[in-house]
């Protein structure tokens, strides 16, 4: 049976960016992930081995998000690739991570970037 874990609105502290300002004094970033895999074992056996812990996840996204890229689209490549090595039984999802302040004089909420698999 297919099914999904999601997180929502992780915010962590990042050096990612563009401009030089952007590496040394970091933004605050929100991320929100969708990890598809087949939830039929865990629904049975009640068991975190037999699951995709979302804790351990949440240390994975964490520690992909303490190396300094220059594009979120680098980031969020970065961060499904050490999800997918951790589990392979991940057959899909979306990333999204959203800059909360950059650095664009106009009145927004963030930007953000997102993929899809």
């Amino acid at each position: 049976m297919e099914g999904s874990i999601e997180i929502n609105g992780l915010r962590l502290f990042g050096r990612h960016g563009v401009y030089e300002e952007e590496l040394l004094n970091g933004n605050t970033f929100e991320l929100t992930l969708l990890l598809d895999y087949d939830i039929s074992r865990p629904m049975i056996s009640d068991d975190i081995n037999d699951t995709l812990n979302y804790a351990q996840a949440v240390e994975i996204i964490r520690k992909e998000m303490e190396t300094p890229s220059k594009l979120l689209e680098h980031v969020a490549s970065r961060i499904r690739r050490a999800l997918i090595t951790e589990y392979p039984a991940i057959k899909g999802g979306f990333i999204r991570i959203a800059k909360l302040n950059p650095p664009i004089p106009a009145d927004m909420n963030y930007v953000a970037v997102t993929i899809k698999w």
